[in-house]
C-alpha cells in the first residue's frame, strides 16, 4: 500500500507565515492540471506500477482553488491511473470561504461545491481556519472571516462530508490566554472530528520574517515561550476533556460513534498523514512534490513553470534524490515516530542504532521527559513541552 500526495500550489493571496512552495498565477491552473495528469502516466520513482493506494491527499497551496471541471478531470485520472483501494480516504485541503453557498461556482473561478465532494470520492476536508478573530485574521492575510468557518462545516456536512478538520493557530503578537480559549472554545462548538493546532512561527524567506524586525523577534521569543506553553497545555486539557485522542504532537482525533461502524472507520486520525509517520511509502506529484519508496526520497522541482516545462517535453520533474538508509533513516524514524502517541519502536532499529538511542535517553527517562513502554520511547507529557531538544539529543550527528 502507498500513499498518493498532489501539491496544489495556486493561492489567491498569501499568507503571511506560509513557508510552502505557492503561486498566485491562477491562469496557469489548467496547464498545471494537464501536466499532473501527464506525469500521472509516468511510472511513479521507486514503486511498481499498481502499488494499491491507500489514501489520496490534495494539499496546498489552495487545492480549493481549483475550478470543479479541473477537480473532476484530476479525480478521473487518478482513479484510471492507479489502483485505489476500496475505502481509501481522500482528502482535499480548502478555505472556508471556497465552498460554495448554494449553486456550482462558475467553471472560470475557483471554489468548490459542498455538493460535489462526495461524487469526486472526497472522504475528508481539512480546512484552514486558524483563528476566530477577524482581527488576527486580517493579520494572518487570510480571505476568509470568522463567520464563514461554521457555515462552511454546515455545507460540508449538509453535503454528507462526515470527516472534517480543522487548524488552529496560537501564539499571535498579542494574543492572551483568554484569547486563545475563545478559539479553542469556537471550534469545539463545531464538533468536527479532527483538530490540528500549531504556533505561529516566523520562518526565514516569509512576508512575515520580513516584517518582523530581528530585534522584534528576539524579544518575542523571551516573553513568549512561557505564554506559547501555557496556551499548549490549555489545549491539550481542553481538547482531552471534550474526548479528542492527542495521537501525535499537533494533533487530535475523535473516536467514531458505534453507528458509523459500517463504514469502517476505527478512528478519525488522518491517515494520510500517519502513514508518513509510520514509514509508509507515498507518490507524490506536481511541482516541490517529495515521493518516497522506502528506501529513497525523491523531490521534484519547485518551480511551476520548470515543472511544466519538463513534463510536457518528456523530461522526469525530479530535481534530486537521497537514500534513506543507516543512520539517515534512524534520524528520519526517531524524527517522526517520537511526535505520536505510539512513540518509537525500538524493535525496528538496528543493534547498533539501539544502543546509541537507549544511551542518549537514559537522562531523559530518568528527568521524566521520556518513559518506556515495552519496546517503545514515548514522550511524556512534560516531555512534549520540550520535544525538539530531546529529539535532537537523541539523533545522530
Amino acid at each position: 500500500m502507498a500513499g498518493l500526495y498532489i501539491h496544489i500550489p495556486f493561492c489567491k493571496s498569501r499568507c503571511i507565515y506560509c513557508a510552502f512552495y505557492s503561486t498566485t498565477q491562477l491562469e496557469l491552473r489548467q496547464q498545471y492540471v494537464d501536466a499532473l495528469c501527464k506525469e500521472m502516466d509516468t511510472l511513479p520513482p521507486g514503486l511498481p506500477d499498481g502499488t494499491p493506494i491507500s489514501t489520496i491527499y490534495l494539499g496546498g497551496g489552495t487545492p480549493s482553488q481549483l475550478t470543479m471541471p479541473q477537480l473532476q478531470q484530476l479525480f478521473t485520472h487518478i482513479y484510471i491511473r492507479y489502483r485505489v483501494a476500496p475505502g481509501a480516504e481522500v482528502t482535499i485541503e480548502c478555505n472556508p470561504d471556497d465552498i460554495a453557498a448554494t449553486s456550482p461556482p462558475s467553471p472560470a473561478v475557483g471554489g468548490l461545491h459542498a455538493e460535489a465532494l462526495p461524487q469526486l470520492g472526497i472522504t475528508r476536508v481539512s480546512m484552514g481556519a486558524q483563528t476566530f478573530s477577524d482581527s488576527r485574521l486580517r493579520f494572518l492575510n487570510r480571505r476568509h472571516t470568522a463567520a464563514q468557518v461554521p457555515q462552511a462545516v454546515s455545507r460540508l456536512r449538509q453535503a454528507g462530508i462526515r470527516n472534517i478538520s480543522i487548524d488552529l493557530m496560537y501564539g499571535f503578537p498579542g494574543e492572551t490566554l483568554h484569547d486563545w480559549q475563545r478559539d479553542i472554545d469556537a471550534a469545539l462548538a463545531l464538533g468536527v472530528e479532527h483538530l490540528s493546532a500549531y504556533c505561529l512561527m516566523v520562518e526565514e524567506g516569509t512576508a512575515l520574517y520580513e516584517q518582523m524586525s530581528k530585534e522584534k523577534r528576539e524579544k518575542n521569543n523571551d516573553t513568549n515561550d512561557e505564554l506559547e506553553r501555557q496556551m499548549y497545555e490549555m489545549l491539550i486539557d481542553r481538547l482531552e476533556a471534550a474526548g479528542y485522542e492527542h495521537y501525535e504532537i499537533s494533533n487530535w482525533s475523535l473516536t467514531p460513534h458505534p453507528l458509523q461502524g459500517e463504514r469502517g472507520l476505527k478512528s478519525y486520525r488522518a491517515i494520510h498523514n500517519s502513514n508518513y509517520w509510520h514509514d509508509v511509502p507515498y507518490i507524490g506529484l506536481g511541482a516541490a512534490a517529495h515521493s518516497y519508496d522506502g528506501q529513497r526520497r525523491y523531490w521534484n522541482v519547485s518551480d511551476l513553470q520548470e515543472y511544466i516545462r519538463r513534463v510536457e517535453n518528456g523530461i522526469s520533474p525530479v530535481e534530486d534524490s537521497e537514500a534513506i538508509m543507516g543512520w539517515t533513516r534512524y534520524n528520519d524514524r526517531l524524527t517522526v515516530a517520537l511526535r505520536t502517541c505510539e512513540g518509537l519502536d525500538l524493535a525496528t532499529l538496528s543493534p547498533e542504532q539501539r544502543d546509541y538511542c537507549t544511551a542518549a535517553a537514559r537522562r531523559f527517562l530518568d528527568d521524566g521527559l521520556l518513559r518506556a513502554d515495552s519496546s517503545h520511547l514515548i514522550l511524556t507529557r512534560r516531555g512534549l513541552f520540550v520535544s525538539d531538544m530531546v529529539i535532537s539529543e537523541l539523533m545522530f550527528v
